[in-house]
């Protein structure tokens, strides 16, 4: 049992982060969206977390970039107020 849980945890992750494309590429969100990076956020944090548990350092790596790469830019999205044209 103990061998399922990374591989739920990173399925459920790499889920998040193909819905994030899916619902981008049929327009239904914008990568300027906080859902949308929201769910690279979550999804790349459980998708690290679960090549973590199974010690897999290249996804490890790759996984861990996108989180603090998408963290940021919510952080920005939520600090930064969007633009609309006034100056």
């Amino acid at each position: 049992m103990h061998g399922d849980f990374p591989t739920i945890v990173g399925s459920i992750g790499v889920g998040l982060l193909l819905l994030a494309y899916f619902l981008n590429l049929i327009k239904r969100v914008s990568q300027d969206s906080r859902l949308y990076t929201a769910l690279n956020v979550i999804g790349a944090g459980l998708a690290c977390y679960s090549s973590y548990l199974i010690s897999f350092v290249p996804f490890i790596i790759l996984e861990g970039v996108w989180l603090i790469v998408s963290a940021i830019a919510l952080i920005k999205l939520f600090v930064v107020p969007p633009s609309g044209g006034q100056a």
